[in-house]
Parts: C-alpha cells; sequence; structure tokens
C-alpha cells in the first residue's frame, strides 16, 4: 500500500507540472493555454491543501496533543501561498507576464521549499505519530 509521504509527495510533483505548464504558456505568450493551466494547478493545488487542512494536519495534531508545532507553519505558508495565487491571478487576467513570471518565481520557491519540510520532516512525523496512518490516507483520498 501506498504511505502518505509517497502518495503525497506525488501529488507535490503532479500540482508542479501543472505549475510548469502554466509558466511555460505564459513564457511563450500562449495567453489561453497559460489560463487552462493555471486553472488546473489551483484546482490541485487547493485539493492538496485541503487533504492537508482538513484531514493530515487535524490527525497529527490529536496524535501530538500539539498545534502550534509543524502543522502551524505549513497553513501559514498555504495562506502566503494563496496571496500570491492572488497575484498571479491578477496578472494574468491583465496579460502582464513580467508581473506573472516574477511573482510565480517567488511562489515557485515558496513551494519548493514547502514541500521540502513537507517531505522531509511533516510525513515521516505523522507516519510516525498517527495511530493509524493507512486509515488517515484514506481520508486524505476520499477528501
Amino acid at each position: 500500500m501506498t504511505s502518505i509521504s509517497e502518495f503525497m509527495t506525488s501529488d507535490h510533483r503532479r500540482c508542479d507540472e501543472f505549475f510548469n505548464q502554466a509558466e511555460e504558456a505564459v513564457s511563450q505568450g500562449k495567453w489561453d493555454e497559460a489560463q487552462q493551466g493555471w486553472s488546473e494547478f489551483q484546482q490541485a493545488i487547493e485539493h492538496h491543501f485541503s487533504m492537508e487542512e482538513q484531514v493530515l494536519f487535524p490527525a497529527f495534531e490529536q496524535a501530538t496533543g500539539s498545534t502550534a508545532g509543524p502543522t502551524s507553519v505549513m497553513r501559514m505558508e498555504h495562506d502566503q501561498m494563496r496571496q500570491l495565487f492572488a497575484q498571479v491571478g491578477q496578472a494574468l487576467g491583465a496579460k502582464d507576464a513580467d508581473t506573472l513570471l516574477g511573482a510565480s518565481e517567488t511562489l515557485m520557491i515558496l513551494m519548493q521549499q514547502h514541500n521540502m519540510k513537507e517531505e522531509q520532516i511533516l510525513y515521516p512525523m505523522s507516519m510516525r505519530a498517527l495511530p493509524d496512518p493507512d486509515n488517515t490516507l484514506n481520508e486524505m483520498q476520499q477528501c
């Protein structure tokens, strides 16, 4: 069976692919493709965030008795990314490639750092702390 770490790391890569396609379309001035790619990216990343915020983080917090640890940091970073999503969306609507690519570069760096923390710290900690990680994974997949 797939682990939480494997499943969520794979989902990070899936989201990254949508992001890369949208960014590439912008750099080529293909605005319709960029809009489609950005929409697919946003749907994918918001689903990923939902699996974490609605299932994984609460399960981790209940298992560890702590809401001030890594899940707090991850939620804060999700909020920072959502602010950048809004900037990218505005630039996309205005077909402002320079602003969009600047915001997306910042977003990419934040996502890379965030994903690394989840993949190397939070997901392994979750698998050790959760009483039934397979059940939590099943709940995440149903989200």
